[in-house]
């Protein structure tokens, strides 16, 4: 790519303290940001994206969510968490083939993508043969969506391989071998999350072995013993605790957040869905509390919705609701969180979840150029009093006129650039849908 870009005219949010907010032009190459000021000059070669009117801000990342399940969308909107596990990856999930998961892979990126979202976690917990493996990567490169695949398999993975009895497949070995450059697009994790103590310990010690990054639901409520105090006992804390990212974190105490803080670790939130299903009341509180400043996630698209939209609201509604319940509680002043604040858990906080913030997150000069361009030109969003209230609070996915990652234009106009290849995907995912549920009609 040698193509210079200049986004000219908008009013930047760019998550940077070194830059603010401010109306400004953008100016990348090769896929990297070089300029940020007013009255850049077009280079000769520069594609021109005129944001005059626009808001201009990262890219939103979401640090969890299980992409091929794009494909059954709807289908657990009234399910439990406990209803979840047989149904979704258990019963549905049995019958995925490597088609289906390259299918709802590519469906859950073209939806990120078309929302604003630039770089997902996606916790792969169907990769139960290599071939899924291969069908899911296939999927990530071909959309253009940053990405971390946090390889894992569900209930019914026929592995032969384990490191454990309900350890992660050595498969993963493989898989690592063909996404070994970790400045790459597409890069790996895994999903460390297991039912026992040798298992978590096999799992991080393959983590360790492929230096790979982990990530891991945990539910206090699930485990006798509390899960931090567990990860500690069995030196994993220490060893790669500054590589992980917790899902969840629900149902914990003060202590169990500390261990997370002082190892190094990072949040992953789920809001709209922990409140949906059950998981439990989204902790953010608790985290700010700590000292701990979470990421957003969408987690099951089976359940909620994918953009980040509905993530920053869920997030601004819980943590200002757990704030005020406790200042009625105790007399104090409710501790008021900002939606600047919740813009950021959306943005600059997902990238060093995922340790990407040396190359995305915020509007920086030498980062890589992932941003979006967000329309403000309709009834319901002017005037922009407050840029960062006006996407929490305001915004939606049809605003999203413009999407860049690594300086290559996805999505112009409020239409993506790959549109001509939905309407297969969709009669696809109809095939799917009809094949899924026959046995109930």
């Amino acid at each position: 790519m040698t193509e210079a870009l200049l986004v000219r005219g908008g009013l930047l949010l760019t998550m940077d303290p070194a830059h603010g907010t401010l109306r400004a032009d953008i100016l990348t190459r090769d896929g990297v940001i070089t300029e940020i000021r007013p009255g850049i000059e077009a280079p000769d070669d520069a594609r021109i994206i005129e944001a005059d009117g626009a808001l201009v801000l990262p890219g939103f990342i979401d640090t969890h969510r299980h992409m091929w399940q794009a494909a059954l969308r709807g289908m657990g909107a009234d399910l439990t968490l406990g209803d979840y596990f047989p149904q979704v990856t258990g019963a549905l999930a049995a019958q995925f083939t490597p088609d289906d998961v390259h299918l709802g892979e590519t469906l859950s990126a073209y939806a990120a993508l078309d929302a604003g979202v630039t770089t997902v976690q996606d916790l792969a917990n169907i990769h139960d043969t290599p071939e899924h493996s291969d069908a899911a990567l296939h999927a990530l490169r071909t959309t253009g969506l940053r990405t971390v695949l946090a390889y894992s398999h569900s209930f019914n993975a026929r592995h032969a391989d384990r490191v454990a009895p309900d350890g992660l497949s050595r498969d993963a070995a493989r898989l690592r071998s063909l996404l070994s450059d970790d400045q790459a697009l597409v890069t790996m994790a895994l999903e460390a999350t297991a039912r026992s103590e040798e298992g978590t310990l096999a799992n991080w010690r393959l983590a360790a072995e492929l230096s790979l990054p982990v990530a891991l639901h945990v539910i206090g409520r699930f485990s006798e013993e509390p899960p931090l105090s567990m990860l500690q006992r069995l030196g994993l804390l220490v060893a790669q605790g500054e590589r992980a990212t917790y899902i969840h974190a629900t149902d914990l105490d003060a202590s169990q957040y500390a261990l997370i803080r002082d190892s190094g670790g990072h949040l992953s939130i789920a809001p709209a869905v922990e409140m949906l299903m059950g998981q439990g009341y989204p902790p953010l509180l608790d985290a700010l509390d700590a000292g701990l400043v979470p990421s957003l996630s969408a987690d099951v698209e089976v359940t909620a919705p994918s953009d980040m939209f509905t993530q920053m609201r869920a997030a601004l509604q819980a943590v200002r609701q757990a704030a005020h319940a406790r200042a009625r509680l105790d007399g104090s002043d409710p501790v008021m969180v900002t939606a600047e604040q919740v813009l950021s858990f959306a943005t600059i906080e997902g990238a060093r979840a995922l340790g990407l913030d040396d190359r995305t997150g915020s509007l920086t000069v030498g980062k890589q150029a992932d941003l979006i361009v967000l329309t403000t030109d309709r009834p319901g969003l002017r005037p922009v009093n407050d840029p960062a209230a006006t996407v929490v609070l305001g915004a939606d996915r049809g605003d999203i006129d413009t999407v860049i990652v690594a300086g290559r234009v996805l999505k112009e106009h409020g239409r993506l650039l790959d549109s001509g290849a939905l309407p297969r995907l969709y009669a696809q995912a109809d095939a799917l849908r009809d094949r899924l549920t026959e046995p109930a009609r």
